[in-house]
């Protein structure tokens, strides 16, 4: 589902609008007002940290409040600037790709098993990061796991639409 209203999917059937307020987004626009985090879309490996975050941000706008040094030391990965992407553990990947989606300028945040590779110490982080982020944002979780969501204000169980 994720996916498909991300536009990296095409839909079999019926039709996903995607709007803000009255004004309706063409899809080639919706990368534009969203931000997807999986832990299979890869990041370039043959980046550094520092690069990555140059590269990312001339894509999306980054939230006005944080600079690039500061998104480092946000995601604990300060002793890692100028380290290549493919020397990350997975573990450190996906707080980068969190990092990413989290200091983004976007008004809806798609996050698929959010916690994936991240360890007990990662998943307070991502916890604490959610926190700070869920007034200013539209959240949508694909999860099974429940501390990946237990603060959202609603839930939708795909076993309650099976036939």
């Amino acid at each position: 589902m994720l996916q498909m209203i991300y536009g990296y999917q095409t839909i079999s059937s019926g039709k996903i609008h995607h709007r803000i307020k009255d004004q309706n987004i063409g899809s080639d626009k919706i990368h534009e007002y969203t931000s997807f985090v999986s832990p299979y879309l890869e990041l370039p490996e043959e980046l550094t940290l520092q690069e990555i975050l140059q590269f990312h941000f001339k894509f999306k706008n980054k939230i006005d409040t944080i600079n690039f040094e500061d998104i480092i030391l946000k995601c604990g990965l300060e002793n890692s600037r100028d380290k290549q992407i493919r020397f990350f553990s997975s573990g450190m990947k996906q707080r980068l790709k969190l990092a990413l989606a989290f200091f983004s300028d976007t008004p809806l945040l798609l996050l698929d098993e959010p916690c994936s590779n991240l360890d007990t110490q990662g998943i307070s982080w991502y916890q604490e990061m959610i926190c700070e982020i869920r007034s200013n944002k539209t959240i949508l979780i694909a999860s099974n796991q429940i501390f990946e969501y237990d603060f959202c204000d609603g839930e939708l169980s795909i076993a309650d639409y099976k036939n």
